[in-house]
């Protein structure tokens, strides 16, 4: 009980000292998990990717596509459950801002994708309207779209304005679930193309969904084997290989993004031991006479120890309080990310550099104050 009153005297001897450092603290632990949060949406749409969906490209590059006859061929392999086809369109709705992912996809995707829930009567409208297309929850509300509104989408790799008529809001099965992307028939777009004479029959990726995970190596070597030495090779990973080989272009970003985390908290660990280093000098007259009344270099040591952690306690904690409302905050105003919220492993990470940095910066003053010798501490003057 004497040593948890000394900390807290200690502690707020200089209230402005104090608070000064406990709001730096609490800045770089809020500074830390923002970062480490926009590295985390970074990587959401292949965490959430599903290990029974495979995904077959082109070997060459996304921008090639694959004829749609290897439809057939895939769906009669062994361990093949399901194939649907994909091809993103790129368009933009009003102005170039205005930009979300938008696929089309064949009828039976949904099936490939049970964590997209839609109404039987909305999926079954879509299904009836060949411009039929359906968003996102997260989409709808971004832009305010409902059932029955008319989406003129400006194409850029299928060039013309395409006027699709929204019959269906899919939700997320989970609250966690990226849902701000459009789905339209892979049909009306491919009947439009052959109409144009151009691009017609061609199937930007196939989905694949298989029945055994086990086997999902052996399902990808087969089907890229089968068409081995054609004009139009094939590529056949994980759904999450494919998700991480578009983070893989940003690479350099999320690594300078996680850089900048950490020099924030190494930056907050010199001002730390800056100041317990100060805190240690101003006392040092104190800690001999704790020790000429018989008090030993342990308990100066836990003197030290606990208020760095104290400090960093309030620092720390204060962060992390500010890190939810800041996340939400940034996502409303910026709307960058469709899944942006803060992970446990994040908060976690956010207190266990909070205790790093209250034991780093704690250790040096702490040892000078346990070896101190009495008369010299007598001596000195802060």
């Amino acid at each position: 009980m004497f040593l948890l009153k000394l900390v807290l005297r200690n502690a707020f001897r200089h209230r402005l000292r104090t608070f000064l450092t406990v709001t730096g603290l609490a800045v770089a632990v809020l500074a830390y998990g923002m970062l480490q949060t926009v590295v985390d949406a970074w990587y959401a749409g292949a965490a959430a990717a599903s290990a029974t969906r495979l995904v077959t490209r082109s070997a060459i590059s996304l921008a090639v596509w694959l004829p749609a006859s290897y439809e057939a061929r895939i769906r009669g392999m062994e361990g093949v459950k399901r194939v649907a086809r994909s091809n993103w369109f790129g368009g933009v709705y009003q102005e170039p801002k205005n930009f979300f992912p938008q696929f089309a996809v064949s009828d039976n995707y949904l099936d490939l994708y049970p964590e997209f829930v839609l109404t039987e009567a909305e999926r079954a409208a879509w299904l009836r309207d060949r411009k039929g297309c359906l968003v996102g929850r997260q989409l709808a509300d971004k832009f305010g779209f409902k059932v029955g509104d008319v989406l003129p989408i400006r194409g850029t790799i299928y060039p013309g304005t395409w006027e699709f008529v929204i019959r269906g809001v899919f939700d997320g099965a989970e609250p966690g679930k990226v849902t701000n992307h459009l789905l339209f028939h892979w049909d009306y777009l491919n009947e439009t193309m052959r109409k144009a004479k151009r691009r017609a029959d061609a199937v930007g990726v196939y989905i694949v969904g298989i029945d055994d995970i086990d086997s999902a190596a052996a399902i990808a070597v087969n089907i890229d084997a089968e068409f081995r030495n054609s004009l139009a090779e094939t590529l056949t990973e994980s759904e999450q290989a494919f998700q991480l080989g578009f983070v893989a272009m940003s690479d350099q970003i999320i690594a300078a993004i996680r850089i900048v985390s950490y020099v924030v908290i190494l930056i907050i660990l010199a001002v730390m031991a800056n100041t317990m280093a100060m805190s240690a000098r101003e006392r040092t007259s104190e800690y001999a006479t704790l020790k000429a009344i018989g008090f030993g270099p342990r308990f100066l040591a836990l003197l030290i120890l606990g208020e760095s952690l104290l400090i960093c306690a309030l620092g720390g904690a204060l962060g992390m309080a500010l890190t939810l409302p800041a996340a939400a905050f940034f996502k409303t105003v910026a709307a960058i990310f469709p899944i942006f919220a803060v992970s446990g492993g994040t908060l976690l990470a956010q207190a266990a550099c909070a205790l790093a940095v209250a034991l780093t910066a704690a250790i040096v003053p702490a040892a000078r104050a346990a070896r101190v010798r009495i008369v010299d501490g007598l001596r000195a003057i802060a």
